[in-house]
């Protein structure tokens, strides 16, 4: 056996003959690099034996030449190179070295079929050095490492830039998306998705929520990125180009008032619901939710729910979007109201008094106000002097306001002579319809019936007639008798002049409300009336006063602006009251 002595000796001969082969290769560059450096023109050079030695180059700078340069590759290099040959065991490289690189093994296992696919002899493509040279004196490279490495850079340079990066979603976790940036997977937290798109991401799971958005373009930016981590996180809420409010701008410009949209509810709160529409927030008020009372709108909506909307009003100066879920509803309680009319007589029972009139129920869900003017003949203070509870009155029904879902009733009016044509066409078609459903009788006996009852009806005409001048002479002999006092409050009131609008004289505006409200260029009845409700509480909701509800001051300050006392009046009673009908 060879001892130990023996192979070191070997191994320092070994050394000693490399060495002097790199010696003679030392030796035959440097003769060559001599003779490159020789004149071409040797007669030249003999005739010119007093040329000066100093001019030649020294054999240092011949040797540090750039054309003479050996340029090895290092580990951890980019080179590019160009396909030599492919094989199905490996791919072959030309790196200018002095043998070709080696795209084998797990760095060719690393490239997929259709990359592979790709390429072709002839082309120029990027190659990481693995290892300047193995046991084999072969370059080992790397495709994929090299697209991995350029892909880190130019991240970097764009989170430097912060520019905008346009790719598709390539997959999604629990957490968010993914996206494919230049061959590196980057994440998209879902707080960092964009609303519009956060808005449709509905469901329990992340299938659910994000599996129907694989394939979808998407516009994102670096946010953070940390190589050594191999931590890429993206953000489409900052890539976005336009901010939230040059979002609603567009979107503002493209709806109109009146047209109907589907979105998507975003968020909840005390005082309505925001649904998203085509990326614009818009505020569906309370009272706008649904024809019913509503006191939460989670009892009706939750959110992530799409929910199809009408725009009923924009303020493009506040880019402010007002919308309403009830307004593309049939309204119940029109349809309760379509078997009455004005004028028609009818049975209620009181349900509740107040000091500015009697509630009383004509329908299963339908009530009307019975004002305190409206009860008597006589002056009443309150209708408790007149009625009760629980009691069951004949009424007249002498307004409805559908619109406004109110309807006015009276007593005193169940006898009026300005209802008598009304109530007379009631009778007979009562008395029709009676006859109608009524066995057929021979000819003879319906001409006598018809008589009796041509009769009957002209008797009654002739009643009501003699009633109708008795209470025409009695109410002029009322009007007559009416005191002083009274009159000249009126000729006063006419005669003095006017006071500047005071808009706290409204129900439900106070001095800080007031203020507000000037504050906002509204400083008038009429400029008030003019005024949208949902106007209000925007102005209202910027100075914390969103509690407050506007909806009766438009109605209050049309009826001041005309000098409707008297209607106003009437008006805050009932608001006073807490109830509107």
């Amino acid at each position: 056996m060879m001892s130990e002595n023996d192979a070191l000796e070997g191994q320092e001969n070994e050394v000693e003959e490399s060495h002097e082969q790199e010696e003679n290769v030392v030796t035959e560059v440097q003769e060559e690099i001599v003779a490159d450096a020789i004149v071409e023109d040797d007669d030249d050079v003999l005739d010119d034996d007093d040329a000066d030695e100093e001019d030649m180059p020294s054999m240092a700078e011949l040797l540090d030449a750039e054309e003479y340069k050996v340029d090895l590759p290092q580990r951890g290099e980019i080179r590019t190179g160009t396909i030599a040959s492919i094989g199905p065991s490996q791919i072959l490289v030309s790196i200018g070295a002095k043998s070709e690189g080696v795209i084998a093994g797990h760095a060719l296992d690393e490239m997929s079929p259709e990359v592979i696919k790709s390429l072709e002899v002839g082309q120029e493509i990027d190659a990481y050095v693995l290892n300047p040279e193995d046991k084999h004196g072969n370059v080992i490279l790397s495709y994929t490492r090299a697209i991995e490495m350029r892909a880190w850079k130019i991240v970097a340079e764009m989170l430097e830039s912060e520019d905008s990066y346009e790719g598709k979603v390539a997959g999604f976790n629990k957490g968010g998306l993914l996206v494919d940036v230049e061959g590196l997977r980057g994440f998209v937290p879902a707080s960092q998705v964009s609303a519009v798109r956060r808005s449709k991401a509905v469901g329990a799971t992340p299938e659910q929520r994000w599996a129907k958005m694989q394939g979808e373009p998407i516009v994102i930016r670096v946010i953070e990125v940390d190589k050594e981590r191999r931590r890429l996180i993206l953000s489409e809420r900052a890539a976005s180009n336009e901010s939230r409010q040059a979002v609603k701008e567009r979107v503002i410009s493209e709806l109109e008032v009146g047209g109907t949209y589907t979105g998507r509810v975003t968020s909840l709160a005390n005082f309505g619901a925001f649904v998203n529409i085509n990326g614009a927030d818009g505020l569906v008020h309370l009272s706008e939710i649904s024809w019913e009372r509503v006191k939460h709108p989670s009892e009706v909506l939750k959110v992530g729910q799409a929910a199809e909307v009408r725009v009923i009003s924009i303020d493009e100066e506040k880019n402010r979007i007002g919308l309403s879920l009830r307004q593309l509803q049939e309204d119940p309680w029109k349809q309760r109201i379509s078997k009455f009319s004005v004028g028609q007589l009818i049975e209620g029972k009181i349900t509740r008094l107040t000091k500015f009139g009697a509630f009383a129920r004509i329908d299963d869900d339908v009530e009307g106000l019975i004002h305190v003017s409206e009860i008597s003949d006589q002056r009443v203070e309150h209708p408790k002097e007149e009625l009760n509870e629980g009691d069951v009155v004949s009424l007249r029904i002498i307004r409805i306001e559908a619109e406004r879902r109110r309807i006015g009733l009276s007593i005193r009016k169940v006898d009026s002579a300005a209802y008598v044509d009304k109530d007379m066409k009631a009778l007979a078609e009562a008395i029709h319809a009676a006859n109608t459903g009524t066995e057929e009788a021979p000819t003879e006996e319906a001409v006598v019936e018809e008589a009796a009852v041509e009769e009957t009806v002209a008797e009654e005409v002739a009643v009501v007639e003699e009633t109708a001048v008795e209470e025409v002479a009695a109410e002029e002999t009322a009007v007559e008798e009416a005191p002083v006092a009274e009159e000249v409050v009126e000729e006063t009131v006419a005669d003095a002049p006017s006071e500047p609008d005071v808009l706290k004289k409204l129900e439900g505006i106070g001095p800080k409300v007031e203020q507000v409200l000037n504050e906002s260029g509204i400083t008038t009845y009429a400029e008030l009336a003019k005024s949208d409700a949902d106007k209000l509480r925007e102005i209202l909701a910027e100075a914390k006063l969103q509690m407050m509800n506007p909806d009766s001051w438009a109605e209050q300050a049309g009826l001041a602006a005309k000098g409707e006392w008297d209607a106003l009046e009437k008006l805050q009673d009932e608001l006073k009251g807490g109830r509107r009908v």
